[in-house]
């Protein structure tokens, strides 16, 4: 019985199909991968590459439209809007929801510029006057920043000297514009709070609330008895009376390391009140200010203040 002969075209063809079969596999594998043993196993069994001309097809092609938007738009294009709408606005300032916002302008709690705003849609600028029941409101997120100011530092937005200012200290905490509660002179160091809210810098810095403020003064000789005494019972300073919470030696210290207590928030006015009495302030740090401390916060460092320490500002 003669053999079967088999063309070289039949050969090809066979070739052709096994190779097209095993093609079908392999596609049906990438394409399942939970029902496939096999798949799993070349992901994390064998670790040889793939030969040459073998490609995972498609899903190892990065987006080419995507990249080309990212990388060729240009930076002209991006532009922050110059208005809002006011239930935005007010949405943003952390009062309540657009849709909340929505009934409470339809009743004419918002004003712009002075002015009652009823209307549906109305758009406000960013350098607007917007009021909320009487309260000045601001569209951005409410930021409080914590600094243990180091000395020479002035406490100023900037100076037109060029000296080092206390926002260099605190310029990327925290992307919204923040400003300094009070003031701390140049050499004085210690607690200063930073924040974009205004009701609670008014209300911090306003004497009627009576903000804590703790200081630690180093002064040039010891503090007599009875100029300590004097200073716990008000006096006229400048014209003006003068009233100290509380005034003590610190405990273990020398006489000339004083612990004082005031909630005035004049000019360089602990200082000024031993000078008054013939002492010398050589070192001034603040070390309470309106319950907030100094822990874990080095010299020249920030932190943000924890929600906890917001709601007791907000309770004063």
């Amino acid at each position: 019985m003669s053999a079967k002969k088999i063309s070289s075209r039949g050969r090809q063809a066979n070739k052709s199909s096994s190779k097209t079969n095993k093609t079908k596999d392999q596609k049906k594998s990438y394409d399942h991968p939970k029902k496939s043993t096999s798949f799993k196993k070349k992901l994390g069994d064998d670790k040889k590459p793939l030969s040459k001309g073998k490609k995972f097809s498609g899903k190892g092609k990065p987006n080419p439209y995507r990249k080309d938007l990212r990388k060729d738009t240009p930076q002209e294009r991006i532009i922050e809007p110059t208005e809002i709408r006011l239930n935005k606005y007010i949405s943003n300032s952390g009062i309540c929801s657009r849709r909340e916002a929505d009934t409470l302008i339809k009743a004419g709690n918002a004003t712009v510029n002075g002015k009652v705003i009823t209307e549906m849609g109305f758009k406000v600028k960013l350098t607007d006057e917007v009021k909320f029941d009487g309260s000045l409101i601001n569209p951005e997120a409410k930021q409080y920043i914590l600094l243990n100011k180091p000395k020479n530092f002035i406490t100023t937005m900037d100076d037109e000297r060029g000296r080092n200012t206390v926002m260099d200290l605190v310029g990327n905490a925290t992307k919204e514009r923040i400003y300094p509660v009070g003031r701390l002179d140049r050499n004085t160091t210690g607690l200063l709070l930073f924040t974009n809210d205004g009701e609670m810098a008014k209300k911090l810095t306003h004497p009627k609330h009576n903000v804590r403020k703790l200081y630690h003064a180093s002064l040039d000789k010891k503090l007599a008895m009875s100029d300590l005494q004097k200073i716990s019972e008000n006096f006229v300073l400048e014209g003006k009376m003068v009233y100290v919470d509380a005034i003590s030696y610190i405990e273990n210290q020398s006489k000339t390391e004083i612990g004082i207590e005031i909630h005035s928030g004049r000019n360089r006015i602990v200082r000024k009140i031993f000078e008054h009495f013939g002492y010398k302030v050589v070192k001034l740090d603040r070390v309470i200010f309106a319950g907030l401390t100094k822990k874990n916060i080095p010299r020249g460092h920030w932190r943000p203040l924890t929600q906890q320490e917001i709601n007791n500002l907000k309770m004063l």
